[in-house]
């Protein structure tokens, strides 16, 4: 199999031979020492200001989003959320869930996040601002450091799912003004699916800590009390978190977050080149190195995706809903290479010989 979807992703031979090993059993300093080093990993990697925290969650992206919505936001916030796709609506579902305020600014799909979009807001009493940075449904990166100019201005609390977007493109914590940031396993940082993270600068710390929230297993308080000795509350994906610690390590020797954006950034650049003659319409305005989707206009895209999968045992990423038949999307994440993509476009080439695409 050749796995070109945007999680979970190809993972090196390093992170499956851990994948192989007996869990171990983890409340003890050993484990406690894997995990503090993962934190501060990854917090040298999120370039996170001085005094933020990392939390691991056993749950998907989705845990992560919610648990940060539930700690950091009260009915008394008033917040912003782009919705651009998928997981932009997302968040729109769980601010209505549990109450709290706010005005969508609607993205069509596929299109840059501009400045006069967000003029109408300016000095509106908005307090919090949400959006998933990579909409990788589209595979359009909004524009972070437009977005952080606006919420400096106007002092708003800034969430940022980069749950794609860690280590695909840059993001600076510190320098944009990223008050909390999620991501996972399953995607850049090339690990099996099931851990999330949530990285929580000081202004988050102290929502998390001046917060009522009613619940157990998605407790940050405990979640960051328990983390102080490099441990979780309830028993965490032992296995998964051990590979994450290999490939953190793994992106830290060879040069640390730049070098892996600029690795990711170049895959993308060599696909995109390279389809170029082929009958594809190119969807983002704005595009992220993580994922290329695709409007085929000879060709349905799930039938594309369907004969690459059954015929060839190449994956790509089909869409859902009212995108099903028209975009697929490539990803740029995980372990690939060049050599990767020329079998990839090799087959597209071989479907439009056949009169397929």
């Amino acid at each position: 199999m050749l796995n070109f979807t945007v999680g979970p992703v190809m993972s090196s031979e390093e992170v499956r031979a851990i994948g192989a090993e007996q869990v171990p059993y983890f409340r003890t300093p050993e484990f406690s020492a894997v995990m503090l080093e993962n934190e501060k990993l990854v917090l040298k990697f999120a370039k996170a200001p001085e005094g933020s925290r990392v939390v691991f969650l056993t749950g998907s992206g989705t845990a992560s989003m919610e648990a940060s919505v539930m700690h950091t936001l009260t009915p008394a916030d008033k917040a912003l959320v782009i919705n651009g796709g998928s997981f932009g609506q997302r968040f729109v579902q769980l601010l209505e869930l549990h109450e709290i305020p706010h005005t969508e600014i609607r993205m069509r799909k596929g299109s840059a996040l501009k400045a006069e979009m967000l003029a109408p807001y300016e000095g509106q009493g908005y307090t919090a601002f949400l959006v998933n940075i990579d909409e990788t449904s589209t595979g359009v990166l909004y524009d972070i450091d437009l977005i952080g100019d606006f919420c400096r201005r106007n002092d708003i609390f800034l969430i940022v799912d980069a749950i794609s977007a860690f280590f695909t493109d840059p993001l600076d914590m510190t320098a944009k003004g990223i008050d909390l940031m999620i991501t996972g396993s399953q995607k850049a940082l090339a690990c099996p699916p099931g851990v999330s993270l949530i990285v929580l600068a000081p202004r988050a710390l102290e929502r998390v800590a001046a917060g009522k929230t009613k619940s157990m297993y998605l407790d940050l308080k405990d979640a960051l009390k328990n983390g102080e000795r490099g441990q979780t509350p309830f028993t965490p994906a032992v296995g998964t978190l051990r590979q994450i610690n290999a490939r953190l390590r793994q992106i830290d020797r060879n040069g640390g977050v730049d070098a892996e954006i600029a690795r990711i950034g170049a895959l993308a650049a060599y696909f995109r080149a390279q389809i170029a003659d082929l009958p594809f319409e190119l969807v983002s305005e704005s595009p992220t190195n993580a994922v290329t989707p695709l409007h085929p206009t000879t060709a349905n895209a799930y039938e594309i995706f369907t004969i690459l999968k059954d015929e060839y045992g190449i994956w790509v990423c089909p869409n859902g809903g009212d995108m099903k038949d028209t975009i697929f999307r490539v990803g740029h994440i995980g372990d690939l290479h060049n050599e990767d993509y020329d079998t990839l476009i090799a087959a597209f080439r071989d479907l439009q010989r056949r009169g397929i695409l």
